[in-house]
């Protein structure tokens, strides 16, 4: 059977997952959130927005002829990917999830774990600090129950509005490097970093930089999600897709 793919993509490795199956001349599609208002030009036809919930999703899925789900969607994609997990449960597709192994703290790192946005917000009580919050837009409206502090941002888009009254905004797009977030810091005066546990080398510069400068770091754990297959790479990703091996997934 010729495979037809859902790729949900927004991330580096669903980048590498559509160029890979571009290049084998697979039917697919890449699903972007949209919550980006330039996206990075992709390697496959491209579907933006949401499908509605695990309905909308499974009407998708029946509608296209897809074969198989590819979830290479952000770690904190919660719902997304438990919807995923529904619609493919309830059609009898298969699905796995390209992801990333989470960051591992070392002997030098000075992480406080969180479980979630809201337990960040609460670790930011007390007297002001100047942090970078280096999470995405979607979540900074919860910290301006935290005001006293002057955060610095790094966003992919030009934000319409700052919901926080000390802030000051970077737009750039990664993979970072550890030099330019030692400098980012530095000149900003940062003494303290927020980071969701995103894994992956593409943002892993600013938890570099933070234990070479000796911050702290407010790591948010990764939300629960339902079992389901994973691969680590994109080459597993292809045997698993092509019938190969299962080996590893």
């Amino acid at each position: 059977m010729t495979p037809t793919v859902l790729l949900l993509g927004g991330t580096t490795e669903a980048m590498q997952m559509g160029q890979a199956l571009a290049a084998q001349g697979v039917r697919a599609t890449i699903s972007l959130a949209g919550r980006v208002k330039t996206p990075a030009e992709q390697p496959l036809p491209v579907r933006i927005g949401g499908f509605g919930g695990v309905d909308g999703l499974v009407a998708h899925l029946n509608a296209e002829g897809v074969t198989h789900v590819i979830d290479a969607t952000h770690p904190f994609a919660a719902q997304m990917s438990a919807n995923a997990v529904a619609a493919c449960d309830a059609l009898g597709l298969p699905l796995l999830a390209l992801t990333r192994a989470p960051w591992q703290a070392g002997a030098q790192d000075r992480w406080t774990h969180v479980p979630d946005v809201d337990g960040a917000v609460a670790a930011l009580a007390g007297p002001a600090r100047r942090v970078f919050l280096a999470l995405g837009r979607m979540n900074l409206p919860a910290f301006a129950a935290q005001p006293q502090h002057d955060y610095l941002l790094r966003l992919v888009d030009v934000p319409d509005r700052v919901p926080l009254p000390k802030a000051q905004v970077v737009v750039d797009r990664g993979p970072f490097e550890v030099e330019g977030d030692l400098e980012l810091m530095r000149a900003h005066g940062t003494d303290l970093v927020v980071s969701k546990n995103a894994g992956g080398t593409g943002a892993q510069a600013k938890i570099i930089a933070a234990r070479q400068l000796g911050l702290p770091v407010v790591m948010i754990d990764r939300p629960a999600l339902p079992a389901r297959a994973e691969a680590h790479s994109v080459e597993v990703a292809l045997d698993w897709l092509h019938g190969v091996t299962a080996r590893g997934v």
